[in-house]
Parts: C-alpha cells; structure tokens; sequence
C-alpha cells in the first residue's frame, strides 16, 4: 500500500545522507568494486517494519475490519484509533487518508471473496450447490458488509423512464419482457476503481458461478451477477449479539436463496 510505502520510505530518506558517504568512499577506491557497491545499494529494498510498528499495523487493520463492518465505511479514523488502542496519530502514519485505509480493507474483502468464489467453483460439481455454497461462506464470514461500494455499484444503477401513467419504477436489468416501461442501464465505473481493488476477478469468478447456475435451470435468468454480491451484502448484518447475528445472517440468506432460485 502507498501508507505503508510512505512510512517505509522516511527513514531510507533519513539514512540517504549515510549511505552516500559510504557510496563515495567506495567510489574513491575505483574499479569495478565501486560499481559493485553501487549496485547492490541501487537493489536495496525498504527496511521491514519494526516489530512493534509491524504490530500496531495489525491492530489498526483489525480494528478497522471491526468499525467498517459494524458502521460502513462512513465511520470516522477516530473511532479506528479507539478500538485499536493506539492514537489516531498512529492510524495516519501508516495511512495517510482515510480512503488508502477503505482501499486497503476493501482490497483485503475482495480478494477472500474471489477465493472463497473459486473454492465453491472447484469443490462442488453441482451449480447450484456452488452458488450457494459460495453465498453461504461468504455471508459467515461477514465480507459482505466490507464489499467495495463499486462493486455494489457494478450494473444496478437506474435509468428511469416514464410509464403511461407517468410512474417512474427501477428495476433490474431483464427482470421484466421487452417493453416494460422498468428499464436499467449499466453504470460505467472507472476502470481504475475495478482494477485497483481487484474487482474484475471477483467478477470474472462470480460470473462463472451465476452463468453455470442459470444454465442448469436452477438461477432465475433475471438475476445478475450484481444481484448475488448484494445478497452477500443484504444477509450479512450487523448486530451487537454474535449468536443472534448468525442465527439471523442464516435465517436471511435462505429466504434470498429461495427468491433466487427458478420456478417450474
């Protein structure tokens, strides 16, 4: 991350004056021992954190999947600080700004959803059973409420358009025939929000779950694969009791199984 890379980069910076001291009294003695000297610390890498830098890294990651996944992303660097126990200081030395630190997480929440996306595709042969095995690892393990909101945003923006009666309804792409007067077009995100936080395999990954369930008969043909990320966002709520929270993020996905599932 560019936070990280920032914190790293101060004491290189710092030891700069040392370094090339060092780097002209090789050079004083010529030859290729010079070059040699010249190269190596041209290939040195940023020096790792310190262990208890490397820890509060930690505690400030954690508490932030913590705070984002009980108040969104909305919620303040302060209240990061707090469950961290470390000062807000603390939190913008290793993230400048709060969006590297939602960037960060985000990237973080979409890289374990397309792995858990990939485990259901190759461990379950059935299409269904992949998709909802997919669906319910990822609502346990609450990515859904740390999805990045482009992903949320991919193909469900409206475009409303006026019914005879003037009535201005959104709907999902395909949901109702040609005609309706419900229509939904596309939203073009920016190329550079999908591919920085790893989208496009999340993509890519659900896409291949939702298109091998809608061709067994088994997926609505309406249903997108928008509309799958937003149930893993819907059946993942936020509440104070841990045993109820479960109980209902189970109780809530089946009802939305259900109402994905095709009819006879």
């Amino acid at each position: 991350m560019g936070a990280v890379g920032t914190m790293t980069g101060a004491p290189a910076g710092a030891g700069g004056a040392g370094s090339g001291a060092a780097g002209a009294a090789v050079a004083g003695m010529g030859g290729p021992l010079a070059g040699a000297a010249s190269g190596a610390a041209g290939a040195a890498r940023p020096a790792p954190l310190r262990v208890d830098a490397q820890r509060n890294l930690e505690h400030v990651l954690r508490a932030a999947r913590e705070v984002f996944g009980e108040l969104g992303y909305g919620a303040p660097m302060e209240d990061v600080a707090r469950r961290a126990r470390v000062g807000v200081g603390t939190v913008y030395r290793r993230f400048p700004s709060k969006d590297v630190l939602v960037r960060r997480i985000a990237q973080e929440e979409t890289a374990r959803l397309t792995d858990q996306a990939r485990a259901a595709l190759g461990q379950e042969d059935e299409p269904w059973s992949a998709l909802a095995r997919f669906l319910r690892t990822s609502v346990a393990s609450g990515a859904g409420r740390l999805l990045p909101p482009q992903v949320l945003r991919v193909g469900v923006d409206v475009e409303e358009v006026p019914a005879a009666d003037d009535a201005r309804v959104p709907r999902q792409r395909g949901a109702v025939p040609s005609g309706s007067p419900r229509t939904v077009a596309p939203r073009g995100v920016p190329a550079a929000e999908l591919d920085g936080a790893g989208v496009p395999e999340l993509l890519d990954v659900v896409g291949r779950l939702v298109g091998r369930a809608r061709e067994a008969g088994e997926l609505r043909r309406d249903v997108t694969v928008g509309d799958v990320l937003l149930v893993i966002a819907t059946a993942a709520p936020s509440l104070p009791d841990a045993a109820q929270q479960s109980a209902a993020s189970a109780r809530l996905l089946d009802i939305l199984l259900e109402g994905l599932r095709s009819r006879p």
